[in-house]
């Protein structure tokens, strides 16, 4: 059985992209898991993982060992404990605002500690803010914790990425096709071109054999027609030839 491994960074929701994948392809083995410490990339250097849905900011983290294609972009929010000034905001804070409120830094809290789990405890205190993408406050959204999109905020891009020295890529095709929204049918999916080159091959076959046999069959008839021409004592179509003609 063939098998897709796959990793997502912490708030992308790869789910409905799996199940559209299994419903496809039933036999195919898919192992998907949300990688919460450490660069993810690593996985694709370590061959742990097959693809990765990443999360960058700025630059696409592509690269000669990696293939990248960013799918879409979050945008920045910031978390704060009820009471807090920020919750006194509709919908937005300015950028220049946020900045002015004690921050607290995730990379104080690895999952060895507790993670954002652990670090949203420490907003919902009040002591701090946090700022993340929009998914990652949804995921650990709570009901003491307000949360505000940040107007001028850092947005970031989530992407797929795969190695580029991975050879078989006909399964890893399949699934990056659901993700971007292509059809069962569509001509992009690669099991569908696939299927298209096979009938394109089949009918290819068909033409050359229908021209070999009507080309053997003309000659046949050719031949046919001179081996009448030659006994008949003329030329082919004049029954006698030159001495069937009438004398005057």
């Amino acid at each position: 059985m063939q098998k897709l491994r796959i990793a997502y960074a912490t708030g992308v929701t790869p789910g409905k992209w799996m199940d559209r994948f299994q419903e496809r392809y039933p036999n195919m083995e898919l192992k998907a898991w949300r990688h919460d410490e450490g660069p993810i990339l690593d996985l694709l250097a370590a061959e742990e993982a097959d693809a990765v849905f990443v999360r960058y900011r700025g630059e696409s983290p592509k690269d000669h060992t990696r293939h990248v294609i960013p799918l879409y972009e979050e945008l920045e929010v910031v978390c704060a404990g009820k009471d807090h000034e920020v919750e006194y905001y509709d919908e937005s804070i300015a950028a220049e605002t946020v900045a002015e409120f004690p921050q607290l830094d995730l990379a104080d809290y690895p999952e060895s500690v507790g993670g954002v789990a652990t670090a949203m405890e420490v907003v919902a205190s009040g002591a701090q803010v946090l700022r993340v993408p929009q998914s990652i406050a949804r995921l650990f959204a709570r009901k003491d914790v307000v949360v505000r999109f940040i107007d001028n905020g850092e947005p970031t891009q989530v992407g797929i990425a795969w190695p580029t020295s991975m050879e078989d890529t006909a399964l890893l095709e399949e699934f990056i096709g659901i993700v971007r929204g292509r059809g069962a049918n569509s001509s992009r999916q690669a099991s569908v071109r696939n299927q298209e080159q096979k009938a394109k091959r089949i009918n290819d076959k068909a033409k050359f054999e229908a021209k070999t046999k009507a080309l053997a069959a003309a000659k046949r008839k050719k031949e046919l027609a001179k081996k009448q021409a030659r006994s008949n004592g003329g030329k082919p179509g004049k029954a006698g030839g030159a001495k069937g003609r009438k004398k005057r």
